[in-house]
């Protein structure tokens, strides 16, 4: 269907104004004229409702084959077009607009099962980390939160905050109580798929809440035409986190991961099982996007978090692999269909004290999580050059970011952000 294409101008032959049969009664008409009349006035209605019929049938059709992109552009009412604010396929298509994160008030997650088996599955609940985060650490990575903003903005691309959150607020269900975490990173708790926006059913307790300081953008967002829906709530038990801790994943008692469980490319997602993503979480999201989208399962190849430190979607036909948990032999069978690069070692890792490091969230190859303007040009950590030239080498442009604290608060440029809008089309780019 056309893009312009208004329900409205849709007319039969009767709204169009075809002339009626002019019946000119009267006491001297013959009775066979006006059967022979009226027969023709029926036929021609006949005509004109079949005809009314076709129209509305190949509307209908058009509507079924319509692209996806031209679909969420039309509100029900009286075929007006509108476009949402929503729409990204893809990890790389051109960027429009996009969220970025807020430190402010930032504190380590509530020390409990479910902080434990996704980000300190190593250590007992009393080692954990509590209370805020350094207001040093907060401070500085609001200015360089700032200057990525300038840079993006710099670029065209309208930028988008959540609200600050007060995270010191207790809350509870029936089963546990909790305190907030952080708004720093939308990219876990929001998957945009096409233009659905989705609220996934996080792992981490203290996440429970996180969405409703992104509440008035989503509110925007559903007005503009979007899809906005939330995963089942769960509930996150104890019993969920009872697994071994060797290979911790959470219980398939009911769906629960995080939305950086999921690497976007086109019509093909890969979803890793890991300690923030259960299998029933990939099922469930399987089932909620139905035929047009294939989920692939990435299991027993890294449990500590997300897939955006093991995986970059560069552009179609490339991909960047962290070396340090996948090889030929462990790589999704899709991906081998694409150019495979593995990143090279992070370099600079002793910028960070011991001390940094006994409380830090992020693994050492969170430098590794790079975030894509367009297909041509990439955010990297400005402490990678060996991963610059790299990209650089493969005809990617590189702007290197400086963002302190990204070990500590568990978030590299990928993380810290959210694409709202790309441009280009829903795609297949695998058999």
């Amino acid at each position: 269907m056309p893009r312009g294409y208004d329900v409205s101008s849709v007319r039969t032959e009767e709204a169009i104004g075809r002339t009626p049969l002019n019946i000119a009664g009267g006491q001297n008409q013959s009775r066979k004229a006006r059967k022979m009349s009226m027969n023709k006035a029926d036929s021609q209605k006949a005509r004109a409702t079949i005809r009314g019929n076709d129209v509305g049938a190949q509307l209908r059709r058009a509507r079924e084959t319509e692209h996806p992109r031209h679909r969420h552009e039309r509100e029900a009412k009286g075929g007006t077009l509108r476009k949402s604010r929503v729409w990204s396929c893809n990890e790389w298509d051109q960027l429009e607009e996009v969220i970025v994160g807020n430190p402010l008030h930032a504190r380590f997650p509530t020390a409990d099962p479910s902080t434990q088996l996704a980000e300190f599955h190593d250590r007992s609940l009393a080692e954990i980390p509590r209370g805020p985060f350094p207001q040093q650490i907060i401070e500085e990575t609001e200015e360089d939160l700032n200057e990525f903003v300038r840079t993006l903005e710099g670029l065209g691309v309208t930028v988008k905050r959540p609200e600050t959150w007060p995270h010191e607020a207790k809350f509870s269900t029936i089963h546990w109580e909790a305190q907030g975490y952080y708004n720093y990173c939308p990219r876990d708790i929001l998957l945009v798929i096409g233009d659905q926006i989705i609220e996934t059913p996080n792992v981490i307790r203290s996440r429970a809440q996180e969405t409703f300081s992104y509440r008035e953008l989503l509110i925007d967002y559903m007005k503009s035409g979007a899809k906005w829906y939330s995963a089942p709530k769960p509930m996150l038990l104890d019993s969920l986190f009872d697994c071994d801790l060797k290979k911790p994943t959470p219980r398939n008692d009911e769906p629960a991961f995080d939305a950086a469980n999921v690497l976007r490319l086109g019509q093909d997602l890969i979803y890793l099982v890991s300690a923030t993503g259960n299998e029933l979480g990939g099922h469930w999201l399987q089932s909620i996007l139905g035929d047009t989208f294939r989920v692939h399962f990435l299991k027993d190849v890294y449990y500590g978090s997300h897939i955006d430190s093991t995986f970059v979607a560069l552009r179609p036909g490339l991909i960047l692999c962290n070396p340090g948990r996948v090889n030929n032999d462990t790589l999704p069978s899709i991906l081998k269909q694409w150019k495979v690069i593995y990143s090279p070692p992070m370099e600079n890792t002793d910028r960070y004290d011991a001390d940094y490091l006994s409380k830090s969230i992020g693994s050492d190859w969170i430098d590794m999580n790079a975030f894509s303007i367009n297909p041509n040009l990439v955010v990297v950590d400005r402490n990678q050059p060996s991963l610059i030239k790299l990209l650089e080498k493969q005809g990617l442009d590189v702007i290197p970011l400086k963002l302190r604290h990204s070990k500590m608060l568990g978030g590299g440029p990928h993380c810290v952000t959210l694409d709202i809008r790309r441009t280009g089309t829903l795609q297949r780019y695998f058999d």
